[in-house]
């Protein structure tokens, strides 16, 4: 009769379920990697965010528009307030990172240094919130999406899917329902006001605005200038682009 021997059974069983979540995380590799693709081309049919917005009661209002109908003074502004560096990172500004880990060690408030890229990232794939496995999924997206994607069209999709009110989603929505206009016809003024209330849209107004953000929106006017002498929007505006921009 055969000796039974546990440890060769364990250690059978122990290499059968690592195979196993070896293809596991294969198979989700791949299936988030098939998702990017598909995003890389066709316009993003909705998100968790708006999902959550639905079932709360809230209409959704998100038409899409392509990054060539909306104001370049729109970027600027969004990379003003949110990510001066865009075009000069490949996903994650380590440098914004170290700064916020000091400020946070000294006791200083700051919003954050998450990129444009990981807002997209978790806009267009996941759910608003913390936690690690949100954060760990965001960086695994931003990596691939700034593997297969043109900064443009990071954010052409950031523009169109980031909340600017209740239901309001994307830039189209937010300058109809804020200005009366279309995206492409935004001021520089009006885009700063957009960009001002980004971090809260459901809290603040950008018309009429408040005191914080007609102080913010003055700030990012003066990041806008800059941005755009110093040629930081390269990445995402043509030089047609900036000669057509709005007044």
């Amino acid at each position: 009769m055969a000796k039974f021997e546990p440890s060769a059974v364990s250690f059978a069983g122990a290499a059968r379920a690592l195979r196993a979540a070896v293809w596991v995380a294969v198979a989700l590799f791949l299936a988030t990697l098939v998702w990017v693709v598909a995003y890389r081309f066709a316009p993003p049919p909705g998100t968790m965010n708006m999902l959550v917005r639905k079932l709360s009661g809230d209409v959704i209002v998100h038409p899409w528009t392509p990054l060539r109908e909306i104001s370049p003074n729109l970027v600027l502004a969004v990379m003003a307030g949110e990510d001066t560096r865009f075009c000069e990172h490949d996903g994650f500004d380590f440098e914004a990172i170290e700064k916020a880990v000091d400020e946070r060690r000294d006791g200083r408030r700051r919003r954050g240094a998450s990129t444009i890229s990981q807002q997209t990232a978790k806009n267009a794939f996941l759910w608003n919130g913390g936690g690690w496995l949100r954060k760990a999924l965001e960086a695994g997206f931003t990596v691939e999406m700034e593997a297969l994607w043109p900064k443009r069209r990071i954010m052409e999709v950031y523009l169109n899917i980031a909340e600017w009110g209740d239901g309001e989603f994307g830039a189209e929505a937010a300058a109809r329902a804020h200005f009366g206009k279309s995206a492409r016809a935004l001021t520089k003024e009006e885009a700063a006001l957009l960009a001002a209330i980004l971090p809260s849209p459901n809290r603040w107004r950008a018309n009429p605005p408040g005191p914080y953000v007609a102080r913010r929106a003055a700030t990012l006017r003066k990041r806008m200038d800059e941005i755009r002498r110093d040629g930081l929007a390269r990445c995402v505006l043509s030089a047609s682009s900036e000669t057509r921009r709005s007044r």
